[in-house]
């Protein structure tokens, strides 16, 4: 299985196709992933790249786009360990899981106006040994500022609109941990609940091979436990891999997003700080210029807003899709179930109304 997607901005065309992990994974701690490249792009030097992945080269390109883009809000990497607990970490599902996450990572970024433009992601899709000592230790002098100068400075508040985002974002946490925590546990008691099926169909069968009379009727109803093993194991897996993986990405999309309205929030205080420092020099010398580094400061505000203004607007768009697509899967996977475990049990009626034993007339 494989996706492919193409980045239509103003230079395209760039296409990638990350198919399933290698083989290797079944004999090596390290999972690796095998990312081929088609495209047009001047930027590149070739038509076409194959190159090699593991998980740290991902957290090497996500960790390399915050600190060139520190006013853009990265997607995130799927934790080291997804699912731990519920799934097995070197199991087909787990492998599976982890491939969709990485999946949709480089979508996001391939649609994201600016990051899909950035010289490392250039790097990770076609270098072929992807050297990632090389400016490891190197921030954009945004980063810099944003993360070292504001010193003890207290912010005085955040804008109207951006309070109301740390709000939003406050609110959705708790929705969040809420169902994530619920489905947990309906995962739990399904799996335990599959268990028991599992065991409870073979009764009827043994039992089967000592009653002859019943004996169509016994292996009916065996045969209808074994369906809904069947169809129960398969909403437990599409739960456990496509409806939790989605609510844990959002989990860590949350931790970005605050993550980025504090580093605005850095960037304004220094701004509010650096403003009223050359307000007391203007009180000394009233003849005084505005010095160069608090407008420099001033722009960096406004690009910070203007960049999480924007990628506010596109997370909320993504996250409705997302939703509106993970719920209607959760509607048509509990109907699925239900009309197999129904039709399982329909179709063994008829075996047991014909083993019904004649009524004798009486007066």
């Amino acid at each position: 299985m494989s996706s492919s997607y193409a980045w239509l901005h103003t230079d395209p065309l760039v296409e990638f196709d990350l198919p399933q992990y290698s083989e290797a994974w079944k004999h090596s701690v390290t999972l690796h992933v095998s990312l081929s490249l088609q495209t047009t792009r001047v930027e590149f030097d070739l038509p076409e790249y194959t190159v090699r992945r593991r998980y740290q080269d991902f957290d090497w390109l996500r960790t390399k786009l915050e600190d060139s883009q520190p006013t853009h809000l990265i997607p995130p990497l799927p934790e080291k360990f997804v699912m731990k607990g519920v799934v097995d970490r070197f199991s087909e599902e787990f492998v599976e899981t982890r491939r969709k996450a990485l999946d949709k990572f480089l979508k996001r970024v391939a649609d994201h106006p600016v990051l899909s433009f950035n010289e490392h992601l250039n790097s990770f899709l076609s270098a072929k040994d992807l050297n990632k000592r090389q400016g490891l230790a190197l921030l954009s002098k945004m980063g810099e500022s944003v993360k070292y100068v504001t010193g003890g400075y207290k912010l005085r508040g955040r804008p109207v609109e951006f309070s109301a985002m740390g709000d939003y974002l406050d609110m959705f946490t708790q929705k969040l941990g809420t169902i994530d925590r619920i489905a947990q546990r309906i995962i739990k008691e399904q799996s335990e609940y599959l268990a028991e099926l599992k065991e409870y169909g073979p009764v009827y069968t043994t039992w089967a091979a000592s009653e002859a009379e019943l004996q169509g009727p016994l292996e009916g109803v065996a045969s209808c436990m074994a369906n809904c093993s069947i169809a129960l194991d398969d909403l437990t897996q599409d739960m456990s891999g496509d409806f939790l993986p989605v609510l844990r990405e959002y989990v860590l999309y949350i931790e970005s997003m605050k993550a980025i309205l504090k580093k605005r929030d850095n960037v304004q205080a220094e701004y509010e700080a650096k403003l009223e420092a050359a307000a007391l020099r203007k009180e000394e010398r009233p003849t005084a210029k505005v010095p160069t580094d608090v407008e420099k400061c001033q722009d960096r505000v406004e690009c910070f807003n203007a960049d999480l203004k924007s990628d506010w607007d596109q997370w909320q768009n993504n996250k409705t899709q997302d939703f509106r697509q993970l719920l209607t899967g959760m509607a048509d996977h509990n109907i699925q179930y239900y009309e197999k475990c129904l039709a399982a049990w329909e179709s063994v009626i008829p075996v047991l109304q014909d083993k019904q034993p004649q009524e004798t007339e009486t007066d």
